[in-house]
């Protein structure tokens, strides 16, 4: 009676083994020495459900079978190199990390895949370093154990062995790309640059003394365009005769730039100016106390006199100075 308790428990265990053994991610198993990717001895014995010991001899009795391309045994610094990876059943019971679980449980913690299923075995008090096995070894293995289980084990190790390549080419492949990529755009910014440089370098500076010659109007209307555009803050307009044209001048204004006019009241511009103040942008208007000869263009704090209306810039030979006066000195005079 006792003994068939002893084997149902020892079959029980094993297809709970089993079923665990379908579930491990093979390609976290795989390490890297000496440059070549193998698998440990015992992580082969827990994935073929034998003992290391049982496959170690295995592998003894057809030591032929296996060169040392196929398997050998890793020196102590590469293990110890190797156990810095990976976390033994031994350590976590030494810690109390496993010491309440369940028999089963400890047996599924075993085949986790940041679980190595054994510490290096000792024997006479020296340590015994384990081996590890290439992929020709681990294909080699399926026909010293004869095993059903072995059989579909090594074809998912095979097939693990061969993904690796192909993930790591893919991301090589994807990384690539994305330099290539990036190194384009390096490139096509390099080229912008260079053409915003050129086209700054050729655009002539806006002078502060400007002298337009008669019938030079769209050389004029440009240049007076130039300096709204250029505001940071506010646009003032102190000009006897405007009409409709001087309103578009003014939109080219940044959205956050306030635009004010001083000029003489005609009824007809009081028109226009309160139709496009129920569409566009409002721009102020303040009727001049008294009649002034000259005309001002007051951009942020400088201040340009101007020579013509700006309605007729450009119709007759005129100049735009740039003053030293400050537009609070102008605006004062206006009062």
């Amino acid at each position: 009676m006792v003994k068939n308790n002893k084997k149902k428990e020892s079959e029980l265990k094993e297809t709970v083994a089993s079923c665990d053994r379908k579930n491990i991610s093979i390609e976290n198993l795989i390490h890297n020495i000496r440059g070549q990717k193998v698998m440990l001895d015992s992580d082969l014995a827990m994935l073929y459900g034998v003992e290391t010991r049982a496959l170690n001899q295995a592998v003894k009795r057809n030591i032929r079978r296996f060169p040392d391309d196929f398997m050998f045994q890793v020196t102590k610094e590469e293990w110890n190199a190797l156990r810095s990876q990976i976390v033994t059943l031994e350590d976590l019971k030494s810690q109390n990390v496993i010491s309440n679980l369940s028999e089963n449980q400890q047996e599924g913690i075993l085949i986790s895949q940041f679980v190595t299923s054994k510490p290096i075995e000792r024997r006479g008090g020296t340590q015994k370093l384990p081996h590890v096995f290439t992929r020709n070894g681990i294909g080699m293995l399926s026909s010293v154990l004869r095993s059903e289980t072995a059989a579909d084990v090594n074809i998912r190790i095979m097939r693990a062995f061969t993904a690796i390549p192909d993930i790591v080419n893919n991301n090589v492949l994807m990384m690539q790309r994305i330099l290539s990529i990036e190194q384009h755009q390096t490139e096509t910014d390099e080229k912008v640059n260079q053409i915003i440089t050129t086209i700054e370098k050729r655009i002539p500076e806006q002078q502060p003394e400007q002298v337009f010659a008669t019938g030079c109007v769209w050389d004029a209307w440009t240049y007076v365009s130039d300096l709204v555009r250029s505001s940071k803050k506010r646009i003032v307009l102190i000009d006897n005769f405007v009409d409709d044209r001087v309103l578009s001048l003014l939109d080219k204004r940044a959205d956050n730039v306030e635009a004010t006019i001083h000029s003489r009241y005609y009824e007809s511009f009081q028109t226009d100016l309160k139709k496009h103040n129920e569409q566009y942008r409002e721009i102020k208007f303040v009727q001049l106390p008294q009649k002034n000869h000259d005309r001002f263009l007051i951009v942020d704090d400088d201040v340009y006199l101007l020579g013509a209306s700006v309605k007729d810039m450009g119709v007759g030979m005129c100049a735009v100075t740039k003053m030293q006066v400050s537009a609070e000195a102008i605006l004062g005079l206006l009062k």
